[in-house]
């Protein structure tokens, strides 16, 4: 009976933090580049109660009597399938059809990657450069932060549809400033690291980053100006994935009940 009472509490903790996982995907329906993430579950320990040997002739059953131990969760995995392609009206807006990811450098000079395409220039510690809403420098097909030179005004710096920067003149004419934004890929994007709000890191896991412009073995993602890439989370899967937590969470509840009410119906067995 006790056996009974941790397996169910073990089902409890993990289905918490099921819920946990699907309320977070909700709370992110409207956030910029946001993958879902889904929890995955592991069965504990078995333990044998027989073996397969029950007679002194040693003879064989088919299977030995074992009962499971509970459950625990594995890992919590990102899907990272497209999102929705929402228009915007700035022109440092960029969303990405296919593998691939931007790469931008941290505040503490790491590299981090996102799908999240919402730049803007800002006065950053090098000069005016391309950045994220949270400060992050966009890095170019080199992997160096696109920041522009002191002289240059950043009103007449524009981006075409392919990322390349350029200056436009006041002739008309377009000045190649020779950066483009930059895009990686992952041999395994669901080992990626994930740090805070949108943002990656690369892992054993994932592999190192591929540079798409340096990769020619790689099938090249394309960029989409003034859209940005909504959240893939589905509503309607998550509402359905949270009912059927709270059914299970409600399960085990219950086999704690049972449990309990077994063991004081033993108790009572001595009065």
């Amino acid at each position: 009976m006790m056996r009974a009472l941790w397996s169910a509490a073990s089902g409890m903790i993990a289905q918490q933090t099921n819920v946990d996982t699907i309320s977070n995907n909700l709370s992110n329906v409207n956030t910029t580049g946001y993958r879902t993430e889904k929890t995955e579950f592991k069965s504990l320990l078995y333990q044998t109660l027989q073996t397969r040997t029950t007679t002194a002739n040693g003879e064989q059953k088919p299977i030995p009597a074992q009962v499971g131990l509970g459950t625990r969760v594995a890992s919590n995995t990102s899907d990272f399938t497209q999102g929705a392609l929402l228009a915007s009206d700035s022109e440092t807006a960029f969303a990405i059809e296919g593998e691939g990811f931007f790469g931008v450098q941290g505040l503490n000079g790491e590299t981090y990657y996102t799908r999240n395409g919402d730049f803007h220039w800002m006065t950053g510690t090098n000069g005016m450069q391309l950045s994220t809403s949270d400060g992050y420098a966009v890095l170019d097909t080199a992997g160096n932060p696109i920041v522009l030179n002191q002289n240059i005004d950043s009103a007449s710096v524009k981006l075409n549809a392919n990322g390349e920067v350029y200056l436009r003149n006041q002739d008309g004419t377009q000045t190649m400033l020779g950066q483009t934004i930059g895009l990686y890929q992952f041999n395994n994007p669901a080992g990626l690291n994930k740090i805070s709000g949108t943002f990656y890191t690369e892992t054993e896991a994932s592999g190192i980053a591929l540079n798409e412009a340096t990769n020619n073995g790689l099938i090249k993602s394309k960029l989409a100006q003034n859209y940005l890439e909504g959240s893939n989370v589905q509503v309607a899967d998550e509402m359905v994935n949270l009912i059927v937590a709270q059914r299970a969470y409600e399960l085990n509840s219950k086999a704690i009940q049972t449990a309990d009410d077994m063991l004081g119906q033993a108790n009572q067995l001595k009065r």
